[in-house]
């Protein structure tokens, strides 16, 4: 696992060897605030971090300041016993959204659960062929429509056909997209709605999925998917790709929410579950000795 992170941190690795350049024992307390936000830490998190430690800070100090950032209280249990177990997966387009999906479903599939794809965003045609092509790929079964009909319709008849084909995991796909905010928070309030008729409950899970090159840009668009439909979690995607890792910093501080998973490539085995502990770590090595 250290080895996923380390590629995926690899950018964001280099940026803050330029601020210490070589490994020590301890850093001052303007080292650390400047290797903070180098990484693409808010300047308000920052401060809040370097206040609470001495001026002379040792790794283990360090390490237990940013993995306090993760920890809070979950806002809801999630019955992961449910069968199926469906996930709606919302995020604007360009994020990686689909090929996200699929790298969930070549998961489960691998871990022996039985997987059915929904193609619920009806709103761009190029959405629907590009995961009915991953579903074909992967060899799992999808559910989808033609570009402009009912994306709700979609999820009600993916979750029934689910349910008698005794599958375990549903992972629904959405729009990013619509007309404007209106329209695409309606539309998506509509799919939770039809998710809880075909199945009580559902969906069990909602995930958000967050570019990793936007950084700490990305807070305020999450905080609009969650007014809209309330989410349970986030993918970070592109990790490998950005110089901003210590965005995932502010993302879980201020959303106070779990990071389930990071892209850290493109082969279906790069969406890695996320281990706050192995993240601090792979940071601090590149300063501390």
């Amino acid at each position: 696992m250290f080895s996923f992170f380390k590629r995926g941190l690899k950018k964001t690795n280099e940026a803050i060897k330029e601020v210490v350049p070589e490994k020590r024992k301890k850093l001052d307390r303007d080292t650390v605030e400047d290797l903070l936000l180098e990484a693409d830490m808010s300047y308000e998190i920052v401060e809040t971090v370097v206040n609470g430690l001495p001026d002379t800070v040792n790794r283990t100090q360090l390490f237990n300041s940013l993995i306090a950032l993760f920890i809070y209280e979950p806002r809801q249990s999630i019955d992961e016993g449910s069968k199926p177990f469906v996930e709606m997966i919302i995020g604007v387009n360009g994020a990686g959204k689909t090929t996200t999906i699929a790298k969930l479903a070549a998961r489960y599939k691998n871990e022996g659960q039985r997987v059915m794809l929904g193609a619920g965003d009806t709103f761009r045609a190029a959405a629907i062929e590009q995961l009915s092509k991953w579903a074909e790929i992967i060899d799992v079964p999808i559910v989808a429509t033609k570009h402009g009909h009912d994306p709700s319709a979609v999820v009600y008849d993916t979750i029934l056909s689910a349910k008698s084909k005794d599958m375990d995991r549903v992972i629904i796909d959405t729009a990013g997209r619509l007309h404007n905010y209106a329209n695409l928070s309606e539309e998506l309030k509509k799919m939770v709605r039809v998710s809880d008729k075909a199945m009580e409950g559902a969906p069990h899970r909602t995930l958000l999925i967050l570019d990793g090159t936007q950084g700490s840009s990305s807070i305020n668009q999450a905080k609009q998917f969650d007014e809209m439909v309330g989410i349970d979690g986030i993918i970070i995607t592109k990790l490998d790709g950005t110089a901003k890792g210590g965005s995932l910093f502010t993302i879980a501080s201020e959303l106070k929410l779990p990071i389930y998973y990071v892209g850290v490539g493109e082969k279906p085995e790069d969406l890695v579950p996320f281990n706050p502990k192995e993240f601090v770590n792979t940071i601090l090595d590149e300063v501390f000795e």
